[in-house]
């Protein structure tokens, strides 16, 4: 068998990606017990007094070309991975990871078959789906201060949109562990991360000792879907609109996502009038 030039080692066989991945694995591990950040451990039961945003969104989505057994199994992951989550403090100058938060996902620990994306492709994969949990978290702390210090992206178009369009409703991609989302309290005050789930829902607050001097908004301008050569892409960009709380006025405008994302469902699903030439 020939081998193409061109490919990465990790692009040769499944085997060669498995390689690769340990060996970033291993890379993170090693430069984080090297590294001088100081990870979010200690959890609590008692909330701390103000809400600085929720977020909610379905656990399983129902639309044509959705293979339900992955999604009812994602349910099961993000409850597990919530279990580890829920209630944690993150004080100032501490950074919180997800994956230093909720460990190696594996079958003994309960975790299923859920949605991964591998050489941009949707494929079964063990603890498929914890990017719907980590993209929640993101959304959170996109609506405060804190400072994102480790965000990936993957496509924004998994599946038709369910009803009105979310900003952000998918998007942050986390692959243990070296895929990570991490975001450090810059702030004076510790916060708090709560994330639950009932039959339906993820449900998820960030909140903090005292109310803080701004507020925060997400904005989406120009979304739109496009054809280009033989794929379709979802087109926008995100920003985070900074306001003075006491004088609503508006101090900033942050360009958090240019969004070109891969569709990765049936295309035919496309509202047309969200298509443009």
């Amino acid at each position: 068998m020939l081998w193409n030039k061109n490919k990465l080692f990790c692009e040769i066989n499944p085997t060669c990606y498995a390689i690769s991945e340990q060996k970033e694995i291993i890379r993170r591990h090693i430069k984080d017990l090297t590294g001088k950040t100081r990870f979010a451990s200690v959890r609590s039961d008692e909330k701390l007094p103000e809400l600085v945003n929720s977020q909610s969104s379905h656990l399983i989505k129902r639309a044509p070309g959705i293979d339900i057994t992955l999604q009812e199994n994602k349910a099961v992951n993000i409850r597990l991975a919530c279990e580890k989550i829920n209630g944690m403090i993150i004080h100032p100058g501490e950074t919180f990871s997800f994956w230093h938060t909720v460990g190696k996902t594996t079958r003994r620990r309960g975790y299923k078959d859920g949605r991964v994306i591998i050489g941009g492709k949707l494929i079964p994969g063990i603890g498929g789906g914890l990017c719907n949990l980590s993209n929640t978290i993101h959304r959170l702390v996109l609506h405060s201060p804190l400072e994102v210090t480790e965000f990936h992206s993957h496509s924004d178009a998994l599946a038709p949109d369910e009803g009105k369009r979310i900003p952000f409703s998918s998007g942050t991609s986390v692959s243990y562990n070296y895929i990570d989302y991490r975001f450090r309290n810059n702030t004076d005050q510790n916060v708090q991360l709560l994330v639950w789930c009932d039959d339906d829902n993820l449900y998820a607050e960030l909140r903090s000792e005292r109310e803080f001097a701004q507020c925060f908004s997400i904005t989406e301008e120009d979304h739109h879907f496009c054809k280009e050569n033989d794929k379709y892409f979802r087109v926008s960009k995100i920003y985070k609109v900074v306001t003075d709380r006491s004088t609503g006025e508006i101090i900033d405008k942050i360009l958090v996502l240019d969004n070109h994302s891969e569709v990765m469902f049936d295309p035919e699903l496309i509202p047309e009038e969200a298509m443009r030439q």
